[in-house]
């Protein structure tokens, strides 16, 4: 008994420095964040909801919250279908022993600032895609700052994202019993029909983590698009992190504190409900 008790309080000693540092640099100033939305701006007197009537009737938060839910619906399933596809090829025609594997990952190595390079050589007024455009007629313009702005953020978010997707949809689907597959084939099964009854089955648990690593990477887009378009980019890839940033510059922390708050308990509840909808999906199975 004695050893079991030793073994519990061996377990909590061990874990006890990362609780430290993720109560003094996590939570600690998230309550502070909680409490300074329910104060003015120096933080002294309470204000009660204020903030945050204040915050949902700005037409700057109006414009950010749906930019950023209309990047989120489309670049998720795209990343998710396309990593899936490109993933089920490679196994498909390598296994596990391609030697592409090893390049999945350059994107996300590249530095920020060499892919805001490359933007900004590619669309800046007298850039690269312009001079191309210029031999055939078609006048340049600005591409950052206009509606193109967001199919070029979806794209950067896609590309940096993808080889990371592509090693976690690997994995998972190596770790499928190829005997599986060998009965279905004994039995006449199509490749559509093993797809849909082995293999997506197989993937739901793999499925789960993908979405919600890539729900959290789609809020960290802001970096590319705020070093090559600045504070105020267009309208159409004017996201929350712009919107956060720039009250910050205010020093408006009322408000800032208030919309933190609601991001937070967005995300935290989308995250709640992806894993219950998986967990109910793997009731039903």
């Amino acid at each position: 008994m004695r050893h079991i008790k030793r073994k519990r309080y061996d377990g909590v000693l061990f874990i006890l420095p990362s609780l430290v540092g993720v109560s003094i640099f996590l939570t600690v100033p998230f309550l502070d964040v909680i409490r300074r939305s329910f104060t003015d701006v120096i933080g002294e007197n309470f204000v009660g909801l204020q903030n945050y009537r204040t915050v949902f009737q700005t037409s700057a938060f109006q414009l950010a919250s749906s930019n950023t839910l209309k990047f989120v619906l489309v670049c998720i399933p795209l990343l998710l279908v396309l990593s899936l596809m490109i993933a089920l090829i490679l196994t498909e025609s390598f296994g596990n022993k391609s030697r592409l594997k090893h390049a999945y990952l350059i994107p996300m190595a590249i530095p920020v600032a060499s892919i805001v390079l490359f933007w900004r050589v590619m669309f800046a007024k007298q850039g690269l895609l312009n001079g191309i455009l210029a031999q055939f007629g078609v006048p340049g313009k600005d591409w950052m700052n206009d509606s193109t702005a967001f199919v070029i953020l979806v794209g950067s978010y896609i590309w940096k994202n993808l080889g990371y997707h592509i090693v976690l949809w690997t994995a998972g689907l190596t770790a499928i019993p190829k005997s599986l597959y060998e009965a279905a084939a004994v039995d006449g099964a199509s490749w559509w029909k093993k797809f849909r009854y082995i293999t997506l089955p197989n993937l739901r648990a793999v499925l789960c983590t993908i979405s919600v690593l890539a729900f959290l990477n789609s809020f960290k887009v802001f970096r590319e698009a705020y070093l090559v378009a600045g504070d105020y980019p267009d309208e159409s890839m004017y996201l929350l992190q712009h919107l956060f940033n720039n009250w910050f510059r205010e020093l408006s922390l009322d408000k800032l504190s208030a919309a933190a708050v609601v991001v937070s308990v967005i995300i935290f509840l989308g995250i709640q409900l992806l894993e219950k909808f998986w967990d109910q999906e793997e009731k039903s199975r």
